[in-house]
């Protein structure tokens, strides 16, 4: 199983690209929500200039964000400065558009933003559209602003729906996904990508791979697997579930009802804690400040043991091990975490724990 790190851009991420390169790991990714965190194409352009070796991820952009020739733009320069260690996450927008008070885009918008970025990263022309009015456009660039040559590995952002699978299949890339550590699940991904690549003339890629974002807490001897210490290294994911939850609540009661009475109990505390509901126009601007950050040790409370097993991997050394084993089974091929306690650290024990 290979090993890659998350993390918020932001001024200094190059050290801990450069420290992730020297301890062996795979990939090195920055979101990409900028009301929320730093702008990914400058944090990836400052790892680019600082490592050697290490794959650069964005994770993930939206064509609800950015249009295909601007995105396609960044990937490419950043792809001129590291060649061939771009790797692009596409997806909705689902977290990115929340921010904002907005709704994620469609799988079809999502379809055709992945195909443009392919035409044009590859150094092709594409059709693009505003409205009415519809251009082949291709990159005009003369000298080497840009880097077309080498080739970018694109994978979909899927959480639980087929659709997004659907759309990894059709273009042969790979797939990301957020805290999904369901074996069944993944089984069912890849599945419903093989299903959608028959017939299509993008045969799946082997370089492409299967990517799950998750955090890691390797416990010591004797040490409560839900105590503090395990709480503060996974509550950002178990937050960030509460607050997508909290946030559609109204327009998705479907993901609600999923949840037992304990979660959605914590989905209620949040609100109040934060100062919200969910039909308030604002929620947004209450939920979303410090998102995938630390979390406080007052909001320990809402990191319940039943999320902390199901987005995260705590446990024993041999009880990890015997897990990603399983996942991998499953067809994953990277594990990405994020460090949010002391990120060097942390990586330093995920790479010994995969050596």
């Amino acid at each position: 199983m290979r090993g890659g790190v998350v993390v918020a851009a932001r001024p200094g991420v190059e050290d801990l690209a450069v420290r992730a390169e020297e301890l062996g790991l795979h990939s090195f990714w920055v979101n990409d929500s900028p009301m929320v965190h730093g702008d990914p194409f400058v944090a990836l352009g400052l790892c680019a200039k600082a490592t050697s070796r290490i794959r650069l991820g964005i994770g993930v952009t939206s064509p609800a964000l950015r249009s295909a020739p601007a995105a396609a733009s960044g990937l490419a320069s950043l792809n001129a400065l590291a060649p061939g260690r771009i790797i692009c996450g596409v997806g909705t927008g689902n977290t990115a558009r929340r921010t904002l008070g907005m709704r994620p885009t469609t799988a079809a918008t999502l379809e055709n933003f992945t195909a443009a970025l392919q035409d044009l990263c590859a150094g092709h022309s594409t059709e693009y559209r505003e409205g009415d009015r519809v251009r082949d456009i291709r990159f005009l660039h003369t000298g080497a602003q840009v880097n077309t040559a080498d080739p970018i590995e694109f994978v979909v952002a899927a959480l639980l729906g087929p659709k997004a699978a659907a759309v990894a299949g059709r273009h042969g890339t790979g797939l990301i996904s957020f805290g999904l550590l369901d074996p069944t699940a993944w089984h069912a991904l890849n599945d419903a990508r093989r299903h959608a690549a028959q017939g299509t003339p993008h045969a799946l890629d082997p370089r492409t791979g299967s990517y799950v974002v998750t955090s890691l807490h390797i416990l010591d001897e004797d040490e409560d697997p839900h105590g503090e210490a395990a709480r503060d290294a996974t509550g950002h994911l178990v937050l960030s579930l509460l607050a997508f939850a909290a946030d559609t609540a109204a327009g998705t009661p479907a993901f609600a009802e999923q949840l037992g009475p304990e979660e959605r109990e914590a989905v209620r505390r949040l609100l109040d804690r934060r100062g919200t509901t969910a039909t308030a126009p604002d929620r947004h601007t209450k939920l979303y400040p410090n998102y995938l950050g630390r979390i406080a040790p007052q909001d320990r409370d809402l990191v319940l043991p039943s999320l902390m097993n199901t987005l995260a991997l705590v446990g024993t050394r041999d009880d990890l091990l015997a897990r990603i084993t399983t996942l991998e089974q499953a067809g994953i091929d990277e594990l990405l975490i994020q460090p949010v306690i002391d990120p060097p650290a942390e990586m330093a024990q995920f790479a010994k724990l995969l050596a």
